[in-house]
Protein backbone atom coordinates (compact mmCIF):
# COMPACT_ATOMS: atom_id res chain seq x y z
CA UNK A 1 0.00 0.00 0.00
CA UNK A 2 1.09 3.24 -1.08
CA UNK A 3 0.98 6.92 0.52
CA UNK A 4 1.43 9.49 -1.43
CA UNK A 5 1.52 13.46 -1.05
CA UNK A 6 1.41 15.27 -4.68
CA UNK A 7 2.60 18.86 -5.16
CA UNK A 8 1.46 20.57 -1.49
CA UNK A 9 1.26 23.94 -1.13
CA UNK A 10 -0.42 25.31 2.35
CA UNK A 11 -0.66 28.55 4.25
CA UNK A 12 -2.99 29.46 7.12
CA UNK A 13 -4.45 31.86 5.09
CA UNK A 14 -4.61 34.65 2.48
CA UNK A 15 -1.75 36.76 2.73
CA UNK A 16 0.16 34.31 4.92
CA UNK A 17 3.79 33.02 3.99
CA UNK A 18 4.04 29.47 2.48
CA UNK A 19 4.59 26.79 4.54
CA UNK A 20 4.68 24.18 2.44
CA UNK A 21 5.72 24.78 -1.45
CA UNK A 22 5.42 21.83 -4.10
CA UNK A 23 6.15 18.95 -1.43
CA UNK A 24 5.97 15.65 -2.87
CA UNK A 25 6.61 12.84 -0.89
CA UNK A 26 6.06 8.59 -1.48
CA UNK A 27 5.82 6.21 1.25
CA UNK A 28 5.10 2.13 1.26
CA UNK A 29 3.59 0.95 3.92
CA UNK A 30 6.44 -1.60 4.12
CA UNK A 31 8.87 1.28 4.67
CA UNK A 32 9.59 3.74 8.28
CA UNK A 33 10.12 6.92 6.83
CA UNK A 34 12.21 9.46 8.69
CA UNK A 35 10.81 13.36 7.96
CA UNK A 36 13.96 15.11 9.50
CA UNK A 37 13.39 19.18 9.90
CA UNK A 38 14.79 21.75 12.41
CA UNK A 39 12.00 23.01 15.01
CA UNK A 40 9.25 25.11 13.02
CA UNK A 41 10.24 23.62 9.92
CA UNK A 42 6.26 22.63 8.62
CA UNK A 43 6.45 19.35 9.88
CA UNK A 44 3.81 18.98 12.18
CA UNK A 45 1.58 20.47 9.40
CA UNK A 46 2.31 18.34 6.71
CA UNK A 47 1.53 15.63 9.04
CA UNK A 48 -1.87 17.30 9.72
CA UNK A 49 -2.25 17.34 5.77
CA UNK A 50 -1.07 13.88 5.63
CA UNK A 51 -3.71 12.67 7.89
CA UNK A 52 -6.15 14.27 6.51
CA UNK A 53 -6.98 17.36 9.56
CA UNK A 54 -6.14 19.91 7.02
CA UNK A 55 -6.55 20.15 3.60
CA UNK A 56 -3.90 21.83 1.00
CA UNK A 57 -4.70 24.99 -0.81
CA UNK A 58 -3.37 22.87 -3.80
CA UNK A 59 -1.76 19.46 -4.56
CA UNK A 60 -3.31 15.87 -2.82
CA UNK A 61 -2.76 13.30 -0.53
CA UNK A 62 -3.69 9.99 -2.29
CA UNK A 63 -4.08 6.19 -0.56
CA UNK A 64 -3.39 3.75 -3.04
CA UNK A 65 -3.95 5.60 -5.82
CA UNK A 66 -7.33 7.35 -4.20
CA UNK A 67 -7.93 10.44 -2.17
CA UNK A 68 -7.47 10.22 1.54
CA UNK A 69 -11.08 12.00 1.79
CA UNK A 70 -12.84 9.62 -0.14
CA UNK A 71 -11.99 7.13 2.75
CA UNK A 72 -14.95 7.11 4.86
CA UNK A 73 -15.44 6.30 8.44
CA UNK A 74 -12.48 5.37 10.02
CA UNK A 75 -9.15 7.15 8.62
CA UNK A 76 -6.53 4.54 7.85
CA UNK A 77 -3.87 7.02 8.05
CA UNK A 78 -3.92 7.58 11.98
CA UNK A 79 -1.67 10.58 13.94
CA UNK A 80 0.31 10.50 16.86
CA UNK A 81 0.97 13.55 18.32
CA UNK A 82 3.71 15.53 20.58
CA UNK A 83 1.06 16.41 23.25
CA UNK A 84 -0.80 13.58 24.35
CA UNK A 85 -2.52 15.41 27.19
CA UNK A 86 -4.20 17.83 24.18
CA UNK A 87 -4.99 14.61 22.11
CA UNK A 88 -7.80 13.32 24.64
CA UNK A 89 -10.50 14.31 26.64
CA UNK A 90 -9.68 15.28 30.22
CA UNK A 91 -13.28 14.06 31.30
CA UNK A 92 -12.99 10.68 29.67
CA UNK A 93 -12.03 7.39 31.75
CA UNK A 94 -8.50 5.87 29.87
CA UNK A 95 -11.13 3.04 28.79
CA UNK A 96 -13.29 4.97 26.56
CA UNK A 97 -10.29 7.01 25.27
CA UNK A 98 -8.97 3.35 23.97
CA UNK A 99 -12.46 2.39 22.71
CA UNK A 100 -12.11 5.67 20.41
CA UNK A 101 -9.52 3.39 17.88
CA UNK A 102 -10.78 1.01 15.55
CA UNK A 103 -11.56 -2.39 17.26
CA UNK A 104 -8.15 -1.80 18.82
CA UNK A 105 -6.30 -5.56 19.69
CA UNK A 106 -6.58 -6.31 23.55
CA UNK A 107 -2.98 -7.41 23.14
CA UNK A 108 -1.50 -4.14 22.02
CA UNK A 109 -2.39 -2.05 25.12
CA UNK A 110 -0.28 -5.06 27.35
CA UNK A 111 2.21 -5.13 24.69
CA UNK A 112 2.62 -1.47 25.41
CA UNK A 113 3.01 -2.21 29.03
CA UNK A 114 -0.56 -0.61 29.64
CA UNK A 115 -1.64 -1.73 33.34
CA UNK A 116 -5.05 -2.73 34.00
CA UNK A 117 -5.69 -0.41 36.91
CA UNK A 118 -5.05 2.95 34.44
CA UNK A 119 -7.79 2.29 32.39
CA UNK A 120 -9.99 3.96 34.87
CA UNK A 121 -8.45 6.39 35.61
CA UNK A 122 -8.97 9.86 33.84
CA UNK A 123 -5.69 11.31 31.76
CA UNK A 124 -5.01 14.28 34.47
CA UNK A 125 -4.01 11.05 36.61
CA UNK A 126 -1.46 9.49 34.38
CA UNK A 127 2.20 10.89 33.32
CA UNK A 128 2.82 11.65 29.97
CA UNK A 129 4.49 8.90 28.92
CA UNK A 130 1.73 6.35 30.25
CA UNK A 131 -0.61 8.97 28.28
CA UNK A 132 1.05 8.70 25.41
CA UNK A 133 1.35 4.49 25.37
CA UNK A 134 -2.47 4.71 25.19
CA UNK A 135 -2.75 7.26 22.29
CA UNK A 136 -0.52 4.91 20.26
CA UNK A 137 -2.50 1.91 21.22
CA UNK A 138 -5.66 4.18 20.06
CA UNK A 139 -3.83 4.86 16.57
CA UNK A 140 -3.22 1.22 16.14
CA UNK A 141 -7.05 0.19 15.61
CA UNK A 142 -7.88 -2.63 13.10
CA UNK A 143 -8.46 -0.37 10.25
CA UNK A 144 -4.88 1.56 10.43
CA UNK A 145 -2.34 1.24 7.15
CA UNK A 146 0.21 3.74 8.03
CA UNK A 147 1.20 5.92 11.13
CA UNK A 148 2.38 9.59 11.57
CA UNK A 149 4.62 9.62 14.60
CA UNK A 150 5.18 13.94 15.11
CA UNK A 151 8.02 14.19 18.26
CA UNK A 152 6.32 11.43 19.92
CA UNK A 153 9.10 10.92 22.43
CA UNK A 154 10.13 14.20 22.86
CA UNK A 155 8.96 14.51 26.55
CA UNK A 156 9.60 11.24 27.56
CA UNK A 157 12.32 9.46 29.61
CA UNK A 158 15.19 7.38 27.67
CA UNK A 159 13.28 3.98 29.06
CA UNK A 160 10.12 4.96 27.80
CA UNK A 161 11.54 6.02 24.82
CA UNK A 162 13.08 2.85 24.25
CA UNK A 163 10.30 0.99 24.85
CA UNK A 164 7.95 2.69 22.71
CA UNK A 165 10.16 2.94 19.42
CA UNK A 166 11.03 -0.81 19.90
CA UNK A 167 7.34 -1.96 20.23
CA UNK A 168 5.81 0.55 17.46
CA UNK A 169 9.10 -1.07 14.76
CA UNK A 170 7.84 -4.76 16.14
CA UNK A 171 3.84 -3.72 15.62
CA UNK A 172 4.73 -2.28 12.23
CA UNK A 173 6.59 -4.38 11.06
CA UNK A 174 4.61 -7.22 11.60
CA UNK A 175 0.93 -5.99 10.60
CA UNK A 176 3.00 -3.79 7.62
CA UNK A 177 1.83 -0.39 8.61
CA UNK A 178 3.77 2.11 7.31
CA UNK A 179 5.50 4.52 9.64
CA UNK A 180 6.46 7.88 8.99
CA UNK A 181 8.71 9.54 12.09
CA UNK A 182 8.99 12.92 12.41
CA UNK A 183 11.91 14.37 14.76
CA UNK A 184 14.22 16.76 15.31
CA UNK A 185 16.86 13.70 16.42
CA UNK A 186 18.87 12.16 13.82
CA UNK A 187 20.18 9.61 15.75
CA UNK A 188 16.95 8.71 16.90
CA UNK A 189 15.68 8.48 13.36
CA UNK A 190 18.70 7.01 12.33
CA UNK A 191 17.84 4.14 14.81
CA UNK A 192 13.99 3.36 13.85
CA UNK A 193 13.64 4.14 10.36
CA UNK A 194 14.72 2.70 6.72
CA UNK A 195 14.93 6.06 4.90
CA UNK A 196 14.81 9.58 5.85
CA UNK A 197 13.85 12.65 3.61
CA UNK A 198 14.88 15.90 4.90
CA UNK A 199 12.60 18.89 5.04
CA UNK A 200 14.47 22.15 3.89
CA UNK A 201 14.05 25.39 5.90
CA UNK A 202 12.27 27.76 3.56
CA UNK A 203 9.20 25.39 3.91
CA UNK A 204 8.53 27.86 6.75
CA UNK A 205 9.62 30.40 8.08
CA UNK A 206 9.68 32.72 11.00
CA UNK A 207 8.86 29.48 13.52
CA UNK A 208 4.88 29.92 12.72
CA UNK A 209 3.28 28.91 16.50
CA UNK A 210 -0.24 27.59 15.51
CA UNK A 211 -2.24 27.14 19.15
CA UNK A 212 -5.71 27.15 17.88
CA UNK A 213 -4.52 24.26 16.17
CA UNK A 214 -4.47 21.65 18.86
CA UNK A 215 -7.14 19.25 19.51
CA UNK A 216 -8.72 18.75 22.88
CA UNK A 217 -12.11 17.37 21.69
CA UNK A 218 -11.94 13.39 22.20
CA UNK A 219 -13.19 12.51 18.65
CA UNK A 220 -10.86 14.75 16.88
CA UNK A 221 -8.24 11.90 16.37
CA UNK A 222 -10.48 9.65 15.05
CA UNK A 223 -13.49 11.55 13.64
CA UNK A 224 -14.82 10.50 10.26
CA UNK A 225 -13.36 12.02 7.29
CA UNK A 226 -15.82 14.48 6.13
CA UNK A 227 -16.74 15.36 2.49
Amino acid sequence: MKLEAKNLKFRYGQGERMILEGFSLEADSSERVGLVAPSGVGKTTLCKILSGYLQPEEGEVLLEGRPLSSYKGYCPVQMIWQQPELAVNPRMRMRDVLAEGDQVDPEIPEKLGIEKDWLNRFPAELSGGELQRFCIARALGRGTKFLLADEISTMLDLITQSQIWNFLIEETTRRGIGLIAVSHSQGLLEAVCTRQVRLKEEREHHHHHHHGHHHHEHSHHHRELQE
